[in-house]
C-alpha cells in the first residue's frame, strides 16, 4: 500500500517544535543561571575585605581549586581555607 504523503511531514514538524521547544527552554535556562551569578556577586561584593571577595570571586564564579586559589594568592592552602571560613561568616546574605 502506497504510504501518506503527509506522514513524513507530519514528523519532520513533530521534529521541528521539539526543537523550539527546546530551545525555549535553553534560554530560560540561560536566563536563570546568569540572573543566579549576578545574585552571587551581588553576596560576593558585600563582603568588606577586598581579599576575602577575592577568595570567593575565584572559588564560586571561577571556580577554581584550593591549589589554585592558594598559588594565585600566594598563600598556603590551610590559611585559604581559614580566609574562606572567616570570609563566609562575613556574608549576609539578602532577604
Amino acid at each position: 500500500m502506497p504510504k501518506s504523503p503527509n506522514r513524513g511531514g507530519s514528523r519532520m514538524e513533530d521534529c521541528i517544535i521539539k526543537i523550539i521547544d527546546l530551545e525555549d527552554k535553553l534560554k530560560e535556562d540561560i536566563e536563570r543561571l546568569i540572573n543566579l551569578k549576578q545574585e552571587i556577586m551581588e553576596v560576593i561584593r558585600a563582603v568588606p575585605n577586598i581579599e576575602y571577595q577575592t577568595l570567593l570571586e575565584k572559588r564560586y564564579l571561577c571556580f577554581n581549586t584550593w591549589e589554585q586559589i592558594s598559588v594565585d594568592m600566594n598563600y598556603s592552602i590551610q590559611h585559604i581555607h581559614r580566609m574562606h571560613s572567616s570570609a563566609l561568616k562575613e556574608i549576609v546574605v539578602p532577604s
